[in-house]
């Protein structure tokens, strides 16, 4: 089940849902509205290694905007800090941002119990289009859950997204053993 707005001020007045900076203008029906943060990232090399380290380069958008090109993959990152303790978040492109052609995620848009971060976007465009700091990319939504939690993703060892940030952070599938 889906929390509602209700739902969601009564969990982050028990702490389970975080949100930093929170504005009540944001909170919809039944999701939050989270904005672009400062920060865009691009790959350094042209070809990816999943066994390697793909070093970012990592610019602030500029006042006046940034033109976003298709065919390259940039890192983007939420306004938003957000912790949640207690559901699943999911984080889904605003409707507004697709009409553009701006897709915001690739296949990350679930995020674990326990997860406490910005969330890092995987942004591509189908055309070149125009984005700026601060404007409303994407929308949270919890998702309740049936069971206790044993591994909550904070607690992880091996939990390679735990360190706090502002900026986009590349692919750590190079941690992984295969």
């Amino acid at each position: 089940m889906i929390l509602t707005d209700q739902q969601i001020l009564a969990e982050m007045e028990r702490g389970t849902i975080v949100i930093e900076p929170y504005d009540r203008t944001c909170l919809g029906t039944n999701s939050y509205d989270v904005h672009l943060g400062r920060y865009l990232a691009t790959y350094h090399d042209a070809v990816l290694d999943a066994r390697k380290h793909n070093k970012i380069d990592v610019f602030e958008i500029p006042e006046e905007g940034f033109v976003l090109q298709p065919g390259t993959l940039y890192l983007g990152v939420t306004e938003e800090y957000t912790e949640t303790h207690a559901h699943v978040p999911f984080l889904e492109g605003k409707s507004s941002v697709g009409r553009l052609g701006i897709d915001i995620h690739a296949t990350a848009g679930k995020g674990d119990i326990g997860f406490c971060n910005t969330w890092t976007l995987e942004i591509s465009v189908s055309m070149p289009v125009r984005v700026y700091h601060n404007m409303p990319v994407g929308q949270l939504i919890y998702f309740t859950v049936q069971g206790d939690v044993e591994n909550f993703y904070n607690r992880k060892p091996n939990a390679k997204y735990n360190e706090r940030t502002v900026k986009p952070v590349e692919s750590m599938m190079w941690k992984n053993q295969f």
